[in-house]
């Protein structure tokens, strides 16, 4: 790449950065990418770092020594995050989400890529301090927030389909009961898709009373990987904590009335803050 002038230097570094989220950069690597002296990279790196964390971008964390570097770490600020997490119920309360049988309408909002970036920004906050190897989710409304998630931590997604397909190759299928209608599901995940004692983040657009995340977790343990999150966009309010069969999670919003007859809905900010 040829030798820029410090400002160009600090555009491309910043998008160099913002690409590689979780992954080691060594000083080198930009010294010779820039024709650049190290002082001068370090300096360069000073102000990124300055601003990202004056604009709640996130973090620059530095290593030093020879096998050194620095590490882009993205993160939003409490009061972004709250922002969109009353943006984010405001439109899940439009009435005519409503859908007959008291369901609610989601699939606009995970169809949208910048919506979905902004939610996994929150997911790759709460959960950037844990060791995870990938995320999983299962077919298929979960696939955006999940994809999303991965690229902010920089990080593989493993799917779980609802039926074998003979592309997969040999895989592993397990029965789960749902934790509201009690009917019984299966889901299936290919041996080659998940590395044996993995830590994996678990993420869903919606939860109920959680038999599909449960299901997962039970799939995780035929591969003896380890649970290292769960991360929901919505839950339902409707059931008492007691009846959910799972009760370390992450949730944005919270589906506290469906009235289907009253033409009424009300979302309220999920147990993100709460978390430690």
């Amino acid at each position: 790449m040829k030798k820029l002038k410090r400002s160009a230097r600090l555009v491309e570094m910043t998008r160099f950065l913002l690409s590689r989220p979780h992954h080691l950069i060594p000083l080198t690597t930009f010294a010779q990418r820039y024709g650049a002296a190290k002082s001068s990279i370090s300096e360069d790196l000073a102000i990124i770092k300055e601003v990202f964390e004056n604009e709640g971008m996130g973090e620059l964390h530095t290593l030093a020594g020879a096998a050194g570097g620095v590490k882009y770490i993205p993160k939003v600020s409490r009061e972004h995050a709250l922002a969109f997490i009353n943006q984010l119920c405001e439109r899940l309360s439009q009435p005519d989400r409503i859908l007959p049988g008291g369901y609610l309408y989601m699939s606009d909002l995970l169809g949208q890529p910048a919506l979905m970036n902004e939610a996994g920004k929150l997911f790759a906050t709460i959960f950037s301090n844990r060791e995870i190897d990938c995320i999983m989710t299962v077919e298929t409304k979960g696939i955006p927030l999940a994809y999303a998630t991965g690229a902010e931590l920089n990080l593989p997604v493993v799917l779980v389909r609802r039926d074998h397909q003979v592309t997969e190759g040999s895989a592993v299928s397990i029965n789960y009961v749902s934790g509201s209608h009690k009917s019984l599901h299966t889901m299936t995940l290919s041996r080659r898709a998940l590395k044996e004692k993995s830590r994996v983040l678990i993420m869903d657009d919606f939860m109920k009373a959680g038999g599909t995340i449960q299901g997962m977790v039970d799939l995780l343990a035929e591969f003896d990987a380890k649970v290292a999150g769960v991360g929901v966009l919505v839950e339902s309010g409707e059931i008492e904590s007691e009846q959910r069969l799972l009760q370390d999670y992450v949730s944005l919003a919270t589906l506290t009335v469906v009235d289907a007859k009253g033409k009424e809905i009300k979302v309220e900010p999920g147990n993100y803050f709460s978390i430690e």
